[in-house]
């Protein structure tokens, strides 16, 4: 068993959905700390920008990956407050629910499609979620198709996720296809301990 320390490197080394719900149901109860430990600031600056485009932050929003619920907080404090939250993990949904901050928790599925209508959000958010030891491109995509028209999706790629330009690539294409209009793009602190930071996008979809 790793320790709690060593989580954050261990996720590196996930190679299907069975390992990665395996290993992120023995890290629930010392998640947050260990995130803590290392500055966690994402959540944080994804809510800070949402919330700068948001038309109505009271609308029903998809927190996907959500874990812990640690983005949740972040969110809430920015006022959104119609919070759905799904994640592979039952264990980091358990905490989460112990929050009281989400309408809906959902455990999504290892393998196949997510279970979100097309079009069925106005808001999304995906923190520290896809990318390198995490979500395969392939959610982007469904995350966008989740996204009705008009809507906000607020994600963040971390610098091992940019090593790889497959997923600002992704995000290129949306903008130059006319897809999607890039409102926000910064690079910042993701995991300031480590010496980790993150680009945080806000996307509106057209």
């Amino acid at each position: 068993m790793a320790r709690p320390k060593d989580y954050l490197d261990e996720v590196y080394k996930l190679e299907d959905a069975e390992e990665t719900r395996a290993l992120y149901d023995e890290w629930a109860e010392t998640y947050d700390d260990t995130l803590n430990e290392s500055g966690y600031v994402t959540p944080d600056r994804c809510a800070e920008a949402l919330a700068q485009f948001a038309p109505d932050p009271e609308m029903p929003l998809l927190d996907f990956g959500c874990g812990t619920g640690r983005s949740g907080v972040a969110l809430h404090a920015q006022g959104f407050t119609t919070l759905d939250g799904i994640d592979l993990s039952p264990g980091m949904l358990a905490v989460a629910r112990q929050r009281g901050l989400y309408r809906n928790l959902i455990e999504a599925p290892g393998n196949g499609p997510l279970p979100i209508d097309p079009a069925s959000y106005g808001l999304i958010t995906a923190v520290g979620v896809i990318g390198a030891g995490a979500a395969p491109l392939s959610v982007f995509d469904e995350l966008m198709t989740a996204l009705a028209p008009g809507g906000l999706f607020a994600f963040s790629f971390n610098d091992h996720t940019l090593e790889d330009p497959v997923f600002e690539g992704r995000v290129a294409e949306y903008a130059d296809t006319g897809a999607a209009g890039i409102l926000f793009r910064e690079h910042g602190d993701h995991l300031p301990a480590m010496e980790l930071g993150a680009v945080v996008y806000v996307l509106q979809k057209r």
